[in-house]
């Protein structure tokens, strides 16, 4: 008979998973337009495309965190598994700003100018 931890860790795949699409049909997607509007002639800026795919990795981040989480969650608490959920989540959340700062250009904490 299955655990509810089971079904934990079934929902945390599904999300990791979830990310990892979003990651990559997201990127593929953002190429495919840039390279669709370049051959129809229209200017195609370099900032835009670093500033869309920068937006579809922070989404991607965000949901592989989130299911990092729920995967803890569902397991014993050791200290090892806590420890590898915060290294995740640091070096995620590390990520996750230096894509904000450069695509905004400001920390996610200043107000807008404006």
């Amino acid at each position: 008979m299955p655990h509810i931890s089971d079904y934990i860790d079934y929902v945390a795949t599904g999300i990791e998973a979830i990310g990892v699409l979003i990651i990559a049909g997201g990127s593929i997607f953002v190429l495919a337009r840039t390279l669709y509007y370049s051959l129809q002639g229209n200017s195609v800026y370099f900032k835009q495309l670093r500033h869309d795919l920068g937006k579809v990795i922070l989404l991607g981040l965000e949901i592989l965190v989130a299911g990092d989480i729920i995967a803890t969650v569902s397991t014993e608490p050791t200290m090892q598994s806590v420890l590898v959920l915060a290294v995740i989540v640091l070096i995620r959340t590390f990520l996750s700003f230096s894509l904000q700062v450069e695509l905004e250009g400001k920390w996610p904490w200043q107000k807008r100018n404006g």
